[in-house]
């Protein structure tokens, strides 16, 4: 397998976590930004002493712009070995009846249909090397809805469903698609909702709804996608890897 990785987000709270625990396990990580250069920049020189760090520039709203970025790297770095999807829109939590169509199609267009342009700039690579895996960062909200979470759970439920879309029919080239959905994690969108959104006594309910007890951190949710993006995970695909400390039970 080509042990090169590319985090779309990589540059985000959950993202950098997600790009430090793959230096650790692959040779080259490209680290996808859209607008943030000089954090993608600082990061990959925290991570270089562990592997090649590349920022790479990838506006998931420009489809032209993310070929691109993708086949770029994957020229230049001789392959991707896994794709990780963690990119996102910072939005806040409105229930359903106070969203308008602008908001509807803000994540729509940078969320869904920016996985949608990632894939169709990857499945070519991927089916050229025999081999590669996606992994997307979705929401356990698909599976246990937290009342005011729709403007992020809706996109990121059609990203899981074309994940397993993936999965069933592009095994045959080698291909395999799984999903990580986080519960309430204390990074990246998530860590500004735990300072900024509600009071304390409301995160304290949401914390005893938790069978551990506690919120997760980045690092937990980056552990799983390494996993699922590892040959360890070799014969697992068309799965979502729910971590969320036992918050949909």
């Amino acid at each position: 397998m080509s042990r090169n990785a590319f985090v779309i987000g990589g540059s985000g709270g959950l993202g950098s976590a997600i790009c430090r625990r793959l230096a650790g396990e692959w040779d080259t990580v490209a680290i996808g930004y859209r607008s943030r250069a000089d954090m993608a920049q600082a990061l990959a020189e925290e991570i270089g002493a562990h592997c090649a760090a590349v920022p790479v520039q990838c506006d998931l709203g420009d489809a032209g712009g993310v070929i691109k970025a993708i086949a770029g790297f994957a020229e230049k770095a001789g392959g991707i070995g896994t794709m990780v999807f963690a990119g996102g829109v910072s939005i806040k939590q409105p229930f359903v009846s106070k969203i308008g169509e602008a908001a509807w199609r803000e994540v729509i267009e940078t969320e869904l249909m920016g996985f949608i342009r990632v894939v169709g700039a990857t499945l070519p690579i991927f089916r050229r090397q025999q081999l590669g895996n996606f992994v997307s960062v979705v929401s356990v909200a698909a599976h246990s809805y937290p009342p005011g979470d729709a403007l992020s759970a809706v996109p990121k439920a059609g990203i899981e469903m074309l994940g397993r879309a993936i999965a069933k029919e592009e095994g045959r080239f080698g291909i395999r698609a799984n999903m990580v959905a986080p519960g309430i994690i204390d990074a990246g969108l998530g860590a500004i909702f735990l300072k900024d959104l509600y009071s304390e006594e409301i995160w304290e309910t949401q914390r005893n709804r938790i069978a551990l007890r506690r919120f997760g951190t980045g690092d937990e949710v980056a552990q799983a996608v390494a996993f699922l993006a590892s040959e360890q995970a070799r014969y697992i695909t068309g799965q979502t890897l729910i971590v969320d400390g036992g918050f949909s039970l």
